[in-house]
Formats: C-alpha cells, sequence, structure tokens
C-alpha cells in the first residue's frame, strides 16, 4: 500500500508511442525488485511490446526465471536496449526485433527472426497496444480505427499464426486483454473494442490448440503506470491515473508480471482459456 507512488502525477505529455525514459515517477519493471527462482529455465520468450512498460517488467521477469527473450518494439530503440541490458545482466540471451506489427510482413519477420536466433518459440506474448482517447465518436477518424484493430488484434493473429508451427506441446501464448474488455471507457472505444476482441479471441483460440498442448491465456490489466498512458491521455487524467481503484493508485509493471510468469511455466500446465485481471480491486465479469 505504500511502496508506490500515487496520484497526484506532474503533467507531462508525450508524443505517441511515449518513451519510459521521460517519465515521472519512473515506473517500476522489476529492475531492483524482482527475484527469479528457475521457473522459465532455458525457455524461449517472443513478447511484443516489450521496450518499456508492461512488456518490459515481463522480459525481466521472464529472464530471471531463466528464459532467453525476444523483445519486439516499434522504434523506442533507447527503452529498449534498456530492457536488453537488464535481460543480458540476468545471464540471458536477447533479441531487438524493432518493426510496425501494423505491416504483416513484420508479424512474420518477428518469429522468423526469433526462430532463426533461438531454433524455436516456447512462450509468445502478445503485449503491444495502440490507444488514443477523444470525447465524442465523431473524433475518430477511419484511419485511426483501422490502425487500432491493425495493432491490437489483427497483428495478433498474424503473429500467433507465423508462431504455431514452432511451438511444441507445452507451448504457451499470452495476450494481454484490458479492464476495458468487458467495461469499455468511451474515450478509449477503438481500443476497447479491440480488447473485447483479444479476450475472445484468447477463448476461442485456446479451444482449438489444446489438442496440441498449447495453453492459451489473457491478462487483463487495470491501470497501470506506463508510457501508454502519458503519450495517449489528457494531463487531467495523467496527473489522477489510477486514483479511482480501490487501491487509490495506478498499479506498476511489476505487479502485473508475475501473473505473466505464471501463465507461462509449467506450473501453470491446467490453465488455458482463462482471463486474469490485475486492477487495483476493480472487478471484471
Amino acid at each position: 500500500m505504500t511502496d508506490y507512488p500515487r496520484p497526484p502525477f506532474p503533467a507531462q505529455a508525450q508524443t505517441v508511442p511515449g518513451s519510459q525514459r521521460k517519465m515521472e515517477p519512473y515506473p517500476d519493471c522489476g529492475e531492483q525488485s524482482y527475484r527469479g527462482s528457475g521457473r522459465l529455465a532455458n525457455k524461449i520468450a517472443l513478447i511484443t511490446g516489450a521496450d518499456s512498460g508492461i512488456g518490459r517488467a515481463v522480459a525481466i521477469a521472464f529472464a530471471r526465471e531463466g528464459a532467453d527473450v525476444a523483445i519486439a518494439y516499434l522504434d523506442e530503440h533507447d527503452d529498449a536496449r534498456e530492457t536488453a541490458r537488464w535481460v543480458e545482466e540476468a545471464g540471458r540471451q536477447c533479441l531487438l526485433l524493432p518493426g510496425d506489427i501494423a505491416e504483416k510482413a513484420t508479424c512474420q519477420a518477428l518469429v522468423d527472426k526469433t526462430v532463426e536466433q533461438f531454433g524455436r518459440i516456447d512462450v509468445l506474448v502478445n503485449n503491444a497496444a495502440f490507444q488514443m482517447s477523444h470525447e465524442t465518436f465523431e473524433e475518430i477518424s477511419d484511419e485511426e480505427w483501422v490502425k487500432t484493430f491493425d495493432i491490437n488484434i489483427t497483428a495478433m493473429f498474424r503473429i500467433c499464426k507465423a508462431a504455431l508451427p514452432h511451438m511444441k506441446a507445452g507451448g504457451s501464448i499470452i495476450n494481454t486483454s484490458s479492464v476495458n474488455s468487458d467495461m469499455p471507457k468511451p474515450t478509449l472505444l477503438a481500443y476497447a473494442t479491440t480488447k473485447g476482441a483479444i479476450a475472445n479471441f484468447t477463448g476461442g483460440l485456446a479451444q482449438m490448440l489444446g489438442s496440441k498442448g498449447i495453453r492459451v491465456n489473457s491478462v487483463a490489466p487495470g491501470p497501470i503506470w506506463t508510457p501508454l498512458i502519458v503519450s495517449t491521455m489528457p494531463d487531467e487524467e495523467v496527473q489522477n491515473f489510477g486514483s479511482q481503484t480501490p487501491l487509490g493508485r495506478p498499479g506498476q509493471p511489476v505487479e502485473v508480471a508475475p501473473i505473466y510468469v505464471l501463465l507461462a511455466s509449467d506450473e501453470g500446465s491446467y490453465i488455458s482459456g482463462a482471463r486474469y485481471s490485475v486492477t487495483g480491486g476493480k472487478p471484471i465479469l
């Protein structure tokens, strides 16, 4: 209750996609606190959106649990190199994969390069996302609507399809949904709609891949302090971000990472088709 920052936060508008290096307070991705115990020893993980925020926290946790990690990101090279440094300090290999997953060719290339480097994929984490805030329906352009779907759900379909031939029984796919998947925030209409689609995609894919021994789950975070927030929300919302939760603050990326570790590990061997909420006390259906 007292270890992490509480609002109000300073105004700090950034351009999309935002940089973690410029945030105040600086997000806690477990750099100094996460302790591994070999739960993912020698696994190979591909994580999208892993330069910062939840993706970085997951990459650090996976590495400290014994996994080699491929980090996919758009063009936030400084943030990505910082994530890679923490992965390598954990004694694991890290592959940096910049590119726009709104492009079909990029989705295939992420998988191809990961397999070329590591030989297989044991864990796939689809975490990258795009959002913008709008007060009215009329403000949402056709181009932005399509872009949001291309990045948040179509890329997920494409990356899963490309990765599947390189995943064996015991593999795990983890998709990042959101508390918005069943409680959509109207100012995030396009984003919230894709997050509902992700929840359904995950449930259906889990049933399709069960016979192959591949588990599929999703994580539904509530308000988590990441660059996506400061680069896409109005100043007033950023300053009060997370204050509406029962715990009275936003979550830090490190507080989300442990559920990804469970779902990636062999300890989660009978968990599939599930959606896990990390919301600071706000229930989801």
